[in-house]
C-alpha cells in the first residue's frame, strides 16, 4: 500500500515506518506537525525542525505544516495536511506511532475515516520493555531530547540511550511505575539512526535547558548528516 507516516522525529514514528515498510508497503512521504504549543495533546515537539535532517537521511519527501497547539482546534491542521498529503502522493493509508495514547490513536482515526485511509498502528499495545528492546536489537540509536518525571534528570537527556538505560529504566518501572517507553510523557526522544537510514545524523552542539530537578530538555542547536560505518 502507499502509505504516509505520521513522523514526529522520534522513536515510535521511526519504529512503525520501519515495520511498515519491512511489511512490504511503500512509504510515500512523511507528515510532520509544528506545534507553537509545546505542551500540546497531540504533537510532539522536542526538535522537531530536525526531522527534515531525518527525512533526507531515509530519501523520503516531508510534508510539513504549522498549528498553535490548540485542543481539538489542531485537529483540524492535522486533517488538513492528510489531506494534502494523501491528494499529492496518492495516499491509501497513514501509519502512527501510537502505544497506548486512545486520546491521539481514537482522533486520527476518526479524520482518517472521514478522508477514506486506512489507519496502521503497528506499536499499539506492544509491551514497552519489549519496545525499547527490539529498537536496539534493530539498530535503532536515540537519544532523550527531554525528560519531565520524578526518578529522571538532567543526566538523562542529550546522551544515547543504550540497554543499560533500558535497564535502569525498568528498575524505575518497579520502584515507582514509570513508564519504560516514555508513553505518559516521562521522556521524548530523538532518532540519531535507524536501518532506513542511508547516513546517520551527528549532533555536534546542544544547548540543555533545565526547568527543576524533574525537568529537562535539549535543544539540538547544530546537527549534520555524516556517513555510517
Amino acid at each position: 500500500m502507499k502509505l504516509g507516516v505520521l513522523f514526529s522525529s522520534g522513536k515510535d514514528s521511526c519504529y512503525a515506518l520501519h515495520i511498515m515498510q519491512e511489511k512490504g508497503n511503500s512509504i510515500e512521504c512523511l507528515i510532520t506537525i509544528k506545534s507553537k504549543n509545546p505542551d500540546s495533546y497531540m504533537f510532539h515537539t522536542p526538535n522537531i525542525d530536525l526531522s527534515r535532517l531525518q527525512a533526507e537521511a531515509m530519501g523520503f519527501p516531508l510534508l510539513e505544516t504549522f498549528t498553535e497547539g490548540e485542543k481539538e482546534l489542531e485537529l483540524d491542521d492535522l486533517k488538513n495536511a492528510i489531506l494534502e498529503a494523501k491528494k499529492e502522493y496518492c495516499l491509501e493509508g497513514i501509519v502512527t506511532g501510537a502505544l497506548y495514547s486512545n486520546y491521539q490513536k481514537d482522533r486520527i482515526e476518526k479524520i482518517c475515516n472521514e478522508l477514506g485511509l486506512d489507519v496502521f498502528s503497528p506499536l499499539w499495545h506492544m509491551d514497552q520493555e519489549q519496545e525499547m528492546r527490539e529498537l536496539l536489537d534493530n539498530g535503532f540509536r536515540f537519544i532523550f531530547s527531554s525528560i519531565a518525571a520524578y526518578g529522571l534528570d538532567s543526566g538523562w537527556v542529550g546522551k544515547e540511550i543504550t540497554a543499560y538505560e533500558v535497564d535502569k529504566l525498568v528498575k524505575l518501572n518497579e520502584k515507582i511505575g514509570l513508564n519504560i517507553a516514555g508513553e505518559g510523557g516521562e521522556f521524548e526522544s530523538f532518532v540519531i539512526d535507524a536501518p532506513m537510514f542511508k547516513k546517520r545524523i551527528q549532533i555536534n552542539k546542544y544547548d540543555l535547558v533545565e526547568r527543576d530537578e524533574y525537568t529537562a530538555r535539549v535543544i539540538i542547536e547544530d546537527a549534520v548528516l555524516v556517513d555510517k560505518g
